[in-house]
């Protein structure tokens, strides 16, 4: 009977009288949400663009709002098909944030801790989501740029509306209006997946909570034909509830399922695509399911052509907006940080066109602080541009315990735990205290104002203590007086610093600073009077330049690094006898570049040397080993054991082939070349000939949550010697 009246009506509407068309009937489009099985809408959308039906309203749910707010926006299918193909799936489930986003300090952060807990009034506690979904909106305020300053969402291409959900009340707030990128945001966070996102003072999370397929508000549109796309679930059985998700989507299926048969009812087209077997997450495979809606809405060709033929939305096209021209930047008010600090992460200022990656880019940078728990901007019509409203939500918790373990051939055991305060004395501060219990005992103190880019200041205090034997030719060096092969020395490391930087042209770091440095050197294998080799205090000066756009720190895929340091020592208590003032010079580069499919080529060339009268031996580079935090100037050097190449100046040249067999799992060849020695550079035949020193490794690295876990087997031809090294976790 629903088909025959359906075909009746449709008859009566097409019908010419007297010349005159009758009205055409409003066709109202309802999408349900169910996380990844909501791209199902999207093959449904192709059937019905290659029809040319036109869809008059749009009413969606979650994933169902996503998909149907870019349809409203002015997408057809195939775009959208487009748009998800090319999705980056690990960033859409995860607060990712591109390591080139974060500042030095950030990097080393995110780089040396396995786990973060908040940390409040003496409780750990947990995050309110697995991520603040902002590479999700970063995608979406991109994608709707071209409509970004509607606000009425009756005035979009095609009338929209969406539900969420009050995360305080449990209410239904349906939203029609305000900026369409915030309003999907809200209806598709998903509990526990997604932080709650905060619009009109109201904290909203997932519309699917209270209404998943909101049929009754596109009726009270007044539309006449609703086509409805559903992709929820049935209850699930025992076997099939294996993870979080699947709990999740199957507590909130109970009640919509007693819902659905008068919602079902009520659709006058209603194509439920069979996607049995798909997670909520389940983004891989978004062309199966993709596939699955089309298949389902072809077997409902016969109903759906009476509509046919009004629209030409296959033809429609959105002029993407490569810029945007920044005329003023207006921030929320913030209790802890200042407006120079915001606009220092952000890397542009008002009266400033830009690209839109650049705006993504900086509202990433401001993400990878930690300091806010919710981001979130908007334009509005300015002086012949746009004003970027940014709303900023500061993170409540100032307080983080973190932890971490690392194991190497140097330093031995670790594990390392961390307490970090922000704001402890002054805005845009971070103080960070790192203690290292295990073999060798150690601590760094960070504390660091952020002034973006305006200078900003910092102090380290970091203690650094090992045991090893020296072999080779350091036991050569005079102030070791043994005529042994080999001694043992302790070594203890203090060193302050009190340091300003600045942001140069936009990439690099630059600064200066002053640092106080006691270094203390003993052994009972010496032939010395007394086990103490040195017992100094150094005062010194430096400046130093850094850039890194790596990928990742550990096996990059593409990027470059550059480092360069110059210090002048200019005081020493002076244990030996022996100090004249003078100074050290030493740079670092590298890059990594694919090569071919799963293969990255990586080549980094460094070097340094010793100028003034005399220097101090115990600063000399040395190399050897591999898989250590750097300190001083002790450098890795594969084929030789750690601390076995030393002089006061060098030139080394690192290659290394990587190949990433499956995913994190990595298999790499290296072959390093050097010359060091005293005063190498004063003769050209002394460095720029056939490198005295070469070694070559095999490895094989695997990425985990605790860090890089290597094997490294190496060799010399020159000396013959196998060295084979483990490193496990992040280098601290």
């Amino acid at each position: 009977m629903k088909k025959l009246f359906l075909f009746v009506s449709l008859l009566i509407f097409t019908q010419i009288s007297l010349g005159q068309e009758t009205p055409r009937p409003k066709v109202g489009l309802v999408l349900s949400g169910g996380g990844a099985k909501g791209l199902a809408h999207i093959g449904v959308l192709k059937v019905i663009d290659s029809l040319g039906i036109k869809i008059d309203y749009v009413a969606g749910t979650s994933m169902g709002a996503i998909v149907g707010g870019l349809y409203a926006s002015g997408y057809n299918a195939e775009q959208l098909d487009s748009i998800f193909s090319n999705v980056d799936i690990d960033a859409l489930l995860q607060d990712y944030t591109p390591r080139e986003a974060k500042s030095f300090y950030e990097k080393r952060n995110d780089e040396i801790y396995a786990l973060t807990l908040p940390f409040n009034k003496f409780k750990l506690g947990l995050p309110k989501g697995l991520s603040k979904g902002l590479y999700n909106f970063n995608l979406l305020s991109s994608l709707t740029q071209h409509v970004s300053h509607v606000r009425d969402f009756k005035q979009l291409p095609v009338p929209f509306l969406c539900i969420a959900t009050d995360a305080e009340t449990g209410e239904k707030v349906v939203l029609d209006s305000g900026i369409l990128a915030q309003s999907m945001i809200a209806s598709g966070a998903l509990p526990t997946l997604y932080s709650p996102f905060e619009i009109n003072g109201r904290l909203l999370i997932d519309g699917g909570v209270v209404d998943n397929y909101p049929i009754e508000e596109l009726k009270a549109r007044e539309v006449d034909f609703v086509i409805g796309v559903d992709v929820q679930d049935g209850l699930r059985t025992r076997n099939e509830l294996k993870d979080v998700t699947s709990v999740l989507a199957q507590i909130n299926n109970f009640s919509m399922i007693q819902k659905m048969e008068g919602k079902q009812k009520a659709t006058d087209i209603y194509i439920k695509p069979d996607i049995k077997g798909f997670t909520v997450v389940a983004f891989e495979r978004g062309k199966e399911i993709i596939k699955k809606g089309k298949e389902k809405a072809l077997k409902f060709i016969k109903e759906l052509t009476p509509f046919s033929g009004l629209n030409s939305r296959n033809s429609s096209k959105i002029t993407k907006q490569d810029s945007i021209l920044i005329t003023d930047i207006e921030i929320n008010q913030l209790e802890n940080f200042t407006r120079s600090y915001i606009i220092g992460k952000l890397k542009f200022k008002k009266n400033s066109k830009i690209a839109v990656n650049q705006l993504q880019r900086g509202i990433l940078n401001l993400n990878a602080t930690q300091n806010f728990s919710a981001i979130s901007y908007a334009f509005e019509k300015h002086e012949g541009g746009d004003k970027l409203l940014i709303n900023l939500k500061e993170n409540e918790v100032h307080t983080f315990l973190k932890f971490g373990l690392h194991y190497d051939d140097l330093f031995k055991s670790g594990i390392l735990l961390n307490y970090t305060k922000k704001r402890l004395i002054a805005k845009n501060d971070v103080a960070s205290f790192d203690l290292v219990l295990g073999d060798n005992i150690r601590y760094n103190f960070d504390y660091y104002i952020d002034n973006g880019f305006y200078w900003s200041f910092g102090f380290n205090s970091r203690l650094t203590t090992f045991n090893r034997n020296i072999t080779s030719n350091i036991v050569d060096n005079p102030i070791f007086n043994t005529t042994a092969n080999a001694i043992n020395v302790d070594f203890f490391d203090l060193s302050n610093q009190a340091y300003m930087q600045t942001i140069f042209a936009q990439k690099f770091s630059l600064g200066a600073g002053v640092e106080y440095k006691f270094l203390r050197l003993e052994s009972e294998t010496s032939e010395n009077t007394s086990p103490v080799i040195e017992d100094s205090n150094y005062l010194s000066l430096f400046g130093f330049m850094k850039y890194d756009s790596f990928d990742k720190k550990y096996f990059p895929k593409s990027g470059w690094n550059f480092n360069s340091e110059l210090k002048y020592y200019a005081y020493s208590t002076d244990y030996s006898n022996n100090f004249e003032r003078f100074s050290i010079a030493k740079a670092d580069f590298s890059f990594a570049q694919p090569f071919f499919k799963n293969t990255t080529f990586i080549l980094q060339s460094e070097g340094g040397f010793a100028f003034g009268e005399r220097s101090v031996s115990y600063f000399d580079f040395v190399l050897g080993g591999y898989g250590f935090q750097q300190v001083n100037n002790i450098r890795p050097f594969y084929g030789y054991d750690y601390l076995s190449l030393g002089g006061d100046s060098y030139l080394k040249l690192n290659l290394k082939l990587d190949y990433e067999i499956f995913k994190k799992h990595h298999l790499n060849f290296s072959a390093n070349f050097a010359n060091i020695g005293d005063n190498i550079f004063d003769n050209v035949d002394t460095w720029l000939i056939e490198p005295k020193y070469s070694g070559y490794s095999i490895g094989y690295g695997m990425e985990t949550v605790i860090g890089p876990v290597e094997i490294k087997h190496s060799w010399s031809p020159e000396t013959k010697d196998h060295h084979t090294w483990f490193s496990v976790g992040f280098w601290f």
